[in-house]
């Protein structure tokens, strides 16, 4: 098991430089089934680590950007009337992925 991390890290090392501490928690909460918050000043590489994790362990990534106009079902998904089939199919939302990104939440509005 530690090979396979030593090599993770070393694959996410290539993308992010001078981070390897960040890795490490970051990889620390993904492996314990955690959240994970990321406070930074901007353009520090936190979008950039949470895509590049998805990438190495080849898991799925979305990326939800809080605007003020976010609805509930920009983030869930919702239910879509097919014409042709006379019927209604759920499309998911990014909350379906294994890796979130829920960016820039600070600037999301008070609901």
């Amino acid at each position: 098991m530690q090979h396979i991390v030593t090599t993770i890290i070393d694959d996410l090392s290539t993308v992010i430089f001078g981070k390897q501490q960040q890795i490490k928690l970051a990889l620390a909460c993904l492996f314990s089934e955690g959240h994970l918050l990321i406070e930074d000043l901007p353009g520090m590489g936190k979008t950039t680590l949470s895509h590049a994790l998805a990438a190495v362990l080849g898991l799925s990534y979305q990326r939800i950007q809080f605007t003020s106009d976010l609805l509930p079902a920009d983030i869930i998904g919702t239910n879509i009337f097919n014409n042709k089939e006379h019927s209604f199919s759920f499309h998911k939302g990014p909350i379906f992925s294994q890796v979130v990104l829920a960016d820039e939440i600070n600037r999301a509005g008070p609901k």
